[in-house]
């Protein structure tokens, strides 16, 4: 058995590229108030994949607009800069999320749909809670499990016996990983968010979105992300091995306020709302 070492983790998250130049900048408007429609369309226009993918949701039944969206500024209009920052980083993101993670047991697509209902649902219950920071919920939700990517290529010669502990012991997976590897994906995942320079509240929810009692500034933004995980994880088929003895920690209920009862009520309401936003919207 060969087991990798977090160094070599380390220098292969060193030798990944750094976000597009487009997203970045793409984020960089959308946050700028100071910034207008024509600076964004002027950026986005320069990708046509993106400017492509921009004007397919515009133009969803969703949205319910009574004429074709035509052109990119028009889309801006329609759908606000936040939604559009959410396109952009769901385009990049989707390209390094649609493969096999065979580690991890996961098909093509599995870990995209994975990742992007847990974001649907974080920025659901973020509404719900009245979280001032909407759209970083949803983003949180979308890159918690990016650390498997880089993992799951580290991992094959240990995964059976990862597999094996998780059985006879009755454990989750990622103390599975833990106890084979003495690191886990949620780890590295932090790693990949500080190569990336994305904000710390972001980081952290990367970090402990499996173990929310022990987020340190952000326990909100940390808890919708662990409860948005723990939903899809119930809700959604082909979650892989991770499923396997899932640990859900109540504390984070506690944290957003919301009883057992509400989560109930919520449950059922996003598991209609899953069905909606991934046909209609990818």
């Amino acid at each position: 058995m060969t087991k990798v070492s977090m160094e070599v983790i380390l220098k292969n998250i060193e030798e990944m590229p750094s976000w597009p130049v487009a997203l970045q900048n793409v984020i960089r408007l959308t946050e700028d108030p100071q910034s207008d429609i024509k600076d964004l369309e002027r950026e986005i226009l320069k990708d046509q994949s993106l400017t492509t993918r921009v004007l397919k949701l515009s133009n969803s039944l969703h949205y319910g607009y009574p004429s074709k969206i035509s052109t990119v500024s028009q889309a801006v209009i329609l759908l606000g800069f936040n939604t559009i920052k959410n396109i952009v980083l769901a385009s990049t993101v989707n390209t390094m999320y649609i493969k096999d993670l065979e580690s991890y047991g996961l098909k093509k697509e599995d870990l995209w749909r994975q990742s992007q209902s847990g974001a649907i649902i974080a920025r659901y219950l973020a509404k719900k809670i009245k979280y001032k920071k909407v759209e970083e919920a949803y983003i949180a939700g979308l890159l918690r499990d990016i650390g498997k990517v880089i993992l799951d290529y580290h991992i094959k010669e240990d995964y059976q016996v990862i597999l094996e502990k998780v059985e006879k012991e009755n454990i989750s997976f990622l103390q599975g990983e833990e106890a084979v590897l003495g690191f886990n994906h949620a780890e590295v995942g932090y790693r990949i968010a500080t190569k990336w320079n994305l904000p710390e509240g972001l980081r952290e929810a990367i970090a402990y979105h499996h173990r929310p009692q022990d987020a340190l500034e952000y326990r909100e933004l940390v808890s919708i992300v662990h409860v948005a995980d723990a939903i899809t994880m119930m809700l959604i088929e082909n979650v892989g091995v991770e499923g396997l003895n899932y640990r859900f920690n109540s504390q984070a209920l506690d944290n957003l306020g919301i009883t057992e009862k509400a989560l109930e009520e919520m449950i059922v309401e996003v598991s209609d709302l899953l069905v909606n936003e991934q046909r209609e919207v990818f």
